[in-house]
């Protein structure tokens, strides 16, 4: 349930964060942009409050490993662009946007799973993990 409110909350506010860039940026910029402020963010809120990890210990580690899922992601919602505007140069503004939801949607359930075994798995020794 937290990891999808944080999502929730992380997708609307990549969202604004990608129509205020889109103003100045190429579609792809503004997507990358977008991603990497509220991956970290993400990153920092599922830890804490997703996967009840606390402290500095593993803190580093664990962004790190957050900027790997993040550049999945990155590879899904700018595939998803590169496609679009393949099929439709043109796309309108909503278009793109569309199909970045529909990316992120992917893109958030292999955060999941990434964040789930390979973060922050079950029975990992977290010291720093609330019981």
């Amino acid at each position: 349930m937290r990891f999808g409110l944080i999502g929730v909350a992380s997708t609307l506010a990549y969202l604004l964060l990608y129509l205020v860039a889109r103003e100045a940026l190429s579609a792809q910029w503004a997507n990358g942009l977008a991603l990497l402020v509220t991956a970290v963010a993400n990153t920092a809120a599922n830890r804490r409050l997703t996967f009840g990890v606390r402290g500095a210990t593993g803190r580093l580690r664990h962004q790190g490993q957050g900027l790997v899922v993040f550049a999945l992601g990155l590879a899904v919602t700018s595939g998803s662009l590169f496609v679009l505007h393949r099929a439709d140069p043109t796309a309108a503004r909503g278009l793109e946007v569309a199909v970045l939801v529909g990316a992120n949607v992917l893109a958030t359930l292999l955060r999941f799973c990434l964040f789930r075994t390979w973060l922050f798995p079950r029975g990992a020794d977290h010291p720093t993990r609330r019981t």
